[in-house]
């Protein structure tokens, strides 16, 4: 009895990739033409490189932010759709749609007032002697205008796919993101190197690939939502208002605003973080980068098991099935862990394998070989926390999870690092597993506070009301 308890039946697991597959599918392919993307780019040249990377990272900030402000209307989304309210998904994506396009006009504004000033603050680190900073600050500029253009349609994407994929569909954005990905792949060919008569652009030619593929997504999951209404009901009548109940957008405020962030917070987090590794030389710097390529390749199961935590554990809870929902947590869960071994075990055994894939001094090769067998050692305990952290926040404890995630980031880890760094001859390897180690004090809380069951709540029983006081 107690393996049921933990183990689910054929039918379960085939529910469970049915959710999680396409996720992992379009993460995993993503990733992989990411790493191609920046071979391609690095061919053209060093100056080139540096400025795309460097644009690249300061948006990966406002990327982060939008998920963040996508996960607290989200939890909302989820719960609706398992009580059977359509009129509260409405709201969600509403909330949704005006929290993202308030975020993209802030970050064109930043971008546009102090774009050049925020990249500058990497080329000391980024750049050098053989450089040009000036070359640098250019092309990242001309990268940066024009990968604004395509904020706007990738947050509405984000929109919609992430309130498909809390209604149960998962194929379509993953459909619609392998295409993008298909189209980007082929464009950067076609206009960084000026193949097949196209004319060669280089990082804008990489920039107007991306732009062009976020429509292309863009389209394929709007038009399919508003063909399938008779499915996706929420899509029914979406925009014949777009007045949110007040009571309702305050709910999903305060349970969404410790999300965004986070999610801002954790990234300055981790950049923080690695500058402490920096310190030991730029050849952990560089074995850092070379592991972390990878690693995200194989991190691609767990990070998709939370989904499917959010997902499916939601739509119980909306529905009011509490045991159930605190049963299916505890075997996915469960399932995430085993997995995770299973892939940990694969990136151990290719540690030494994918550093030759690059043109780098041996001793760099040895340190990513070191990075890439700890983090694979390490993929359960990461996959243990990311299951914790889904759970809690489809449980709409997003305080919680706020202390969980990033404050843990900045009160344990970071301060952890940045000790070792700066007052000890410690070398980076035996650095870095320390910090890593550091994660079982978190895992320890995410356990307890799982078992505890503080996150089985339902938060939408009380708000069929407000969907019907605005339709009367």
């Amino acid at each position: 009895m107690k393996a049921n308890k933990f183990i689910g039946n054929k039918k379960f697991y085939g529910r469970v990739l049915t959710v999680a597959v396409p996720i992992m599918i379009q993460n995993g392919i993503s990733n992989f033409v990411s790493l191609l993307d920046n071979i391609m780019i690095g061919q053209v040249g060093t100056e080139q490189m540096s400025g795309v990377a460097i644009v690249n990272q300061l948006m990966f900030v406002l990327y982060l932010g939008m998920f963040g402000a996508l996960s607290g209307p989200g939890i909302y989304s989820a719960q609706f759709y398992g009580s059977g309210n359509h009129e509260g998904v409405r709201h969600s994506f509403r909330y949704k749609l005006y929290i993202v396009l308030a975020l993209v006009m802030i970050g064109i504004l930043v971008f546009l007032t102090c774009g050049e000033n925020l990249m500058t603050l990497y080329l000391s680190e980024e750049v050098d002697s053989t450089q040009s900073a000036d070359m640098v600050l250019k092309y990242g500029r001309d990268y940066m205008l024009v990968m604004l253009i395509g904020l706007i349609p990738f947050a509405i994407e984000e929109v919609y796919a992430s309130t498909l994929r809390e209604c149960g569909e998962t194929k379509v954005p993953m459909i619609a993101g392998l295409v993008a990905v298909g189209v980007n792949l082929c464009l950067n060919y076609l206009l960084i190197f000026g193949k097949f008569g196209f004319p060669e652009l280089g990082v804008i030619g990489a920039a107007i690939a991306t732009v062009i593929s976020r429509f292309v997504q863009e389209g394929i999951v709007v038009v399919w939502t508003h063909m399938h209404v008779k499915k996706m009901k929420f899509a029914e009548g979406l925009y014949k208002s777009l007045i949110i109940p007040r009571e309702l957008a305050w709910k999903i405020t305060v349970k969404g605003m410790p999300l965004m962030m986070n999610e801002l917070l954790w990234s300055a987090g981790m950049a923080l973080l690695n500058q402490c590794y920096s310190k030991r030389g730029l050849d952990a710097v560089a074995g850092l980068n070379i592991a972390s390529t990878f690693n995200n390749l194989f991190n691609v199961v767990f990070i998709a098991m939370g989904s499917a935590i959010a997902i499916m554990v939601g739509q119980l809870l909306g529905a009011g099935e509490l045991e159930e929902a605190r049963d299916t947590d505890t075997k996915l869960i469960t399932f995430s862990v085993a997995s995770s071994v299973l892939m940990g075990a694969i990136l151990f055994s290719l540690s030494a394998v994918f550093p030759s894939f690059y043109n780098a001094e041996q001793s760099v090769k040895d340190l990513a070989c070191g990075f890439i067998r700890i983090s694979a050692v390490c993929m359960p305990l990461y996959a243990f926390m990311h299951a914790s952290y889904f759970t809690l926040r489809t449980g709409g404890k997003t305080l919680v999870t706020f202390l969980f995630d990033s404050v843990f980031l900045w009160g344990v880890s970071t301060p952890t690092a940045f000790i070792i760094s700066r007052y000890t001859g410690m070398p980076v390897l035996t650095m870095f597993l320390c910090v890593q180690m550091i994660d079982l004090i978190k895992c320890l809380i995410g356990f307890i506070l799982v078992k505890k069951g503080i996150w089985l709540q339902n938060l939408v029983k009380d708000s069929t009301a407000l969907s019907v006081k605005e339709n009367a």
